[in-house]
């Protein structure tokens, strides 16, 4: 049996210790109850809203083999008579674990960050990577203070590249994680106006995220975007740090890994990229010039850890966009057919106006229409109004002429946007959902976006839910 984790390594890296017959090792970890498959344990974090030790039976009814659980909590566990290990506090201990995992790891470790586009790099890096030896990376977006040592802890003896994500609403919370890491690249995909209403500009933004440099291992790499404003600032940091291998993507002249050329459509794009002297053309299965940046930096990393280049280029092919992320749905309406662009995993202003790009370039077919779904952007601040307000220069510029609002922030862009702009603006998701199923028409293609407290996936699940999907063996008339 391979095990991620005999018991005993488990106990010593935790400083733990045994309650009950324990099994040899484990399977995997799991941190919801739900979701844990036999031979994995159970870690029964305390969290926000939930702990997890209330949790405790369930996961030992769906498979756990073994629990991770606090001294303190145990004397209220007492009827449970299940293999477990004890330790002062579960989350501290998975940390621990984290920390062992890395410290007997010989993968070569990449960390991303960046105001935009963490999620879609780090699953292209995923992607890139795996034709060229066993790639293990975050799940989702755990990219916080539990989903790192989560995903440090998960990782295999034996993976040869791990990609972690890293993430941060505030100063301060990048260094610890960077910290357990300790990445051989680190990756900043682009500074933007995130989370803006916890920072005093976008330059403190650059700064915090630049606390990756801080974790980053002896002799290893940056890897930034040299055509975001802050590149300079980022460069004089990291060079601050002592870090030797500075590196740079984008369209830049100056950029070492370049985008000389981009060609996009609805479903796919090729770019020619730039690269040690050669000119290499990478077909995208997915649209968008942001995604295209995001290739850049996924295939300067394979050509920093001498992973295959031919192999990377080839599997960019078949990359296909995440759901909140772009994905693309073709849904079955009256005798025809709709486009649905699903980017209702989160906003900000960057990731706004790429979006807002990615409509401009879809075409709707006959009668169709271009409309922009969106709904408000979270953690401005004092900043919101003009935010919002600001978006009506991108949506005329692409030429979009039907905008759908919900929410108080989007009230807004609603006055912002002249006459000529077809606006319909409802107070909350719900009643914008019940006017999208009513109203969307043969084809349309409707983007929908907005930051992920606004729950405009409640949107997109009603659209899959009340519309079928179009086989290629239907036709239309």
């Amino acid at each position: 049996m391979s095990w991620l984790w005999t018991t005993e390594d488990m106990i010593a890296a935790m400083a733990g210790r045994p309650f009950g017959t324990l099994p040899e090792g484990i399977t995997g970890i799991s941190i919801d109850s739900r979701s844990i498959t036999p031979g994995e344990a159970f870690f029964a974090i305390k969290g926000d809203r939930v702990d997890g030790h209330d949790y405790a039976s369930m996961a030992m009814a769906n498979g756990a083999s073994l629990l991770v659980v606090s001294e303190a909590r145990l004397p209220a566990m007492g009827r449970l008579t299940v293999p477990m290990i004890v330790v002062e506090d579960v989350l501290a201990a998975l940390g621990r674990l984290g920390l062992t995992s890395r410290e007997r790891s010989r993968a070569r470790i990449i960390a991303v960050t960046g105001s935009v586009g963490k999620t879609t790099t780090k699953e292209m890096l995923r992607h890139v990577l795996s034709p060229s030896g066993k790639v293990h990376a975050s799940v989702a977006s755990f990219n916080n203070h539990w989903g790192v040592p989560l995903t440090l802890a998960r990782m295999p003896e034996d993976t040869d590249y791990g990609v972690f994500e890293v993430g941060m609403n505030h100063p301060g919370e990048i260094r610890p994680l960077v910290t357990m890491i300790r990445p051989d690249v680190a990756i900043i995909t682009t500074i933007a106006p995130a989370h803006l209403g916890n920072f005093k500009n976008i330059k403190e933004i650059a700064a915090a995220k630049a606390e990756i440099f801080e974790g980053l291992e002896p002799g290893g790499h940056v890897v930034l975007n040299r055509d975001n404003d802050q590149f300079n600032f980022l460069d004089r940091t990291a060079q601050s740090h002592g870090i030797e291998h500075i590196h740079s993507f984008g369209q830049h002249a100056k950029a070492e890994f370049r985008l000389a050329e981009f060609n996009g459509s609805d479903d796919n794009s090729t770019l020619w990229l730039t690269i040690g002297g050669d000119t290499l053309e990478v077909a995208l299965g997915a649209p968008g010039r942001h995604i295209a940046e995001n290739a850049l930096a996924a295939l300067g990393v394979v050509r920093i850890v001498g992973a295959d280049m031919q192999k990377a280029i080839e599997a960019l092919a078949t990359l296909r966009p995440e759901k909140g992320r772009g994905k693309r749905h073709r849904l079955v309406i009256g005798g025809g057919s709709f486009t649905l662009v699903d980017e209702s995993y989160n906003a900000n202003p960057a990731s706004m106006r790429a979006a807002i790009a990615l409509l401009a370039a879809s075409e709707p077919t006959g009668r169709g229409r271009r409309i922009a779904v969106l709904g408000d952007m979270l953690e401005m601040g004092e900043y919101a109004q003009k935010v919002h307000t600001d978006l009506a220069v991108p949506l005329l510029a692409a030429g979009i002429e039907h905008v759908w609002l919900a929410g108080a922030e989007m009230a807004a862009l609603k006055e912002s946007l002249p006459e000529s702009v077809h606006v319909e603006y409802r107070e909350n998701t719900d009643e914008l959902t019940d006017y999208v199923l009513n109203s969307v028409a043969p084809g349309d293609v409707l983007m929908v976006k907005s930051s992920l407290g606004i729950a405009f996936g409640k949107i997109v699940a009603a659209l899959l839910d009340k519309f079928p999907p179009f086989a290629d063996t239907q036709r239309e008339f």
